[in-house]
């Protein structure tokens, strides 16, 4: 009987050893081997659509907000811990990086990937946003959390009033560290929309560009390295932020500019962090192989003052000081947008506008609308204005009109 219980709680400790090393392997920042130089050289630059194996993927064009390419893009989905770069936008927003954290017990004790933070620890916000960004570390997550918004629950409040302020439906936060929760997930195309921001803040731009970095915990230095892959291994990558999660699988999202077009591409859910790699390459060499950026605003002002000088003196004002409405363009959504070099030629505009008027007539008053097409894609529509305030004609007026005729 002895033998038989020693053997019952031998392997119920084996159980429980087994999913503790599960929990935390799920949790961990996925530390596959890959080989990167023999990923670049397999991947083809001659590609004509992505060749993607992640269950999302996603190319966001900075330019003009738009999508180019999207698989599943819009589907809700667990995030990882690509969470941290909302996590960084709201202590750059709300921090002071010279403060100095003690490091609490919850802090040094949360799991998977970790700057290696012990109770009691004494490290400045700025080094614990490096360790965030860089080692992807929970326990620097959480002690930030603690410091800036009082707890877990009052800084995830702090990130989705965030969310929220950038018009995100599809996105909501529990957590500061992207570890699996039912109630924390995003779609592909806000958490681009999420880096977007971010990177127009010039601290979080030149961390996530940081390949390698010193912290100083309780006065000693100890060096981290960013568990980005792809930066300083493909051309024109500046950041951003990997993830891994048994729920999330692996992701990463990547900024990378060349020349004018600077793009966000997003994996998500991929299988491997190889798988991942070379999704996020295909997506890239697809964006720059196909796209060019072009000045939307030049194009559509040249082809509006064609069609103006067709049909501008053909609005009537009726009873007007003058007889004819000059017009004007509203405000473009975007100016410039990556373009499909095969449709280049092929961007032109439909104005559909009153062209008969009673007056008085407001300055800006919207009399039409200018779609800006793409082939037969409608990308972006422009008000059509009046240019300037037309008043009715009084009875001077028409009397100054007959004057004229006599004299």
């Amino acid at each position: 009987m002895k033998i038989k219980r020693l053997k019952k709680a031998g392997i119920i400790l084996l159980l429980i050893i087994c999913l503790f090393f599960n929990m935390v392997k799920a949790n961990t920042e996925d530390e596959e081997d890959i080989n990167i130089n023999e990923i670049l050289q397999v991947t083809s630059a001659e590609v004509d659509m992505p060749k993607t194996s992640s269950r999302i993927a996603l190319i966001y064009d900075r330019a003009s907000g738009e999508v180019i390419y999207e698989k599943n893009g819009y589907r809700k989905a667990k995030m990882a811990s690509t969470t941290k770069i909302m996590t960084s936008l709201i202590v750059l927003e709300k921090g002071n990086l010279s403060d100095t954290v003690t490091v609490s017990k919850k802090a040094a004790g949360t799991g998977g990937s970790r700057l290696g933070l012990k109770t009691n620890d004494k490290i400045t916000v700025n080094d614990l946003l490096m360790g965030l960004m860089l080692e992807s570390g929970n326990d620097a997550a959480i002690a930030l959390a603690e410091h800036i918004g009082g707890g877990v629950e009052k800084f995830a409040d702090l990130m989705n009033a965030k969310a929220k302020e950038l018009g995100l439906k599809n996105t909501h936060f529990a957590v500061p560290h992207g570890l699996d929760n039912e109630e924390h997930y995003t779609t592909a195309l806000e958490l681009a929309k999420i880096t977007d921001y971010a990177l127009k803040i010039e601290k979080f731009r030149n961390i996530v560009a940081t390949k390698e970095y010193n912290v100083t915990i309780n006065g000693y230095n100890k060096v981290i390295s960013n568990t980005n892959e792809l930066l300083g291994s493909l051309d024109g990558v500046y950041g951003v932020k990997t993830g891994f999660t048994n729920g999330a699988g692996r992701c990463l999202v990547t900024s990378c500019k060349r020349g004018e077009l600077d793009i966000i591409t997003i994996v998500l859910g991929a299988d491997t962090k190889k798988i991942r790699t070379t999704d996020s390459i295909n997506l890239i060499n697809y964006a720059y192989k196909n796209y060019k950026v072009m000045n939307i605003e030049n194009i559509i002002n040249q082809k509006f003052e064609e069609w103006k000088n067709i049909r501008e003196k053909a609005i009537i004002v009726n009873k007007g000081i003058l007889e004819n409405a000059t017009i004007k363009l509203g405000e473009f959504k975007y100016t410039k947008r990556a373009i499909r070099n095969a449709d280049i030629d092929n961007i032109n505009i439909e104005a559909n506008c009153l062209m008969y008027l009673e007056a008085p007539v407001e300055a800006n008053k919207k009399i039409g609308t200018l779609k800006v097409k793409v082939r037969e894609e409608t990308i972006q529509t422009i008000d059509i204005l009046v240019e300037r305030a037309i008043r009715k004609k009084e009875i001077k007026d028409y009397f100054y009109q007959i004057l004229k005729v006599i004299y």
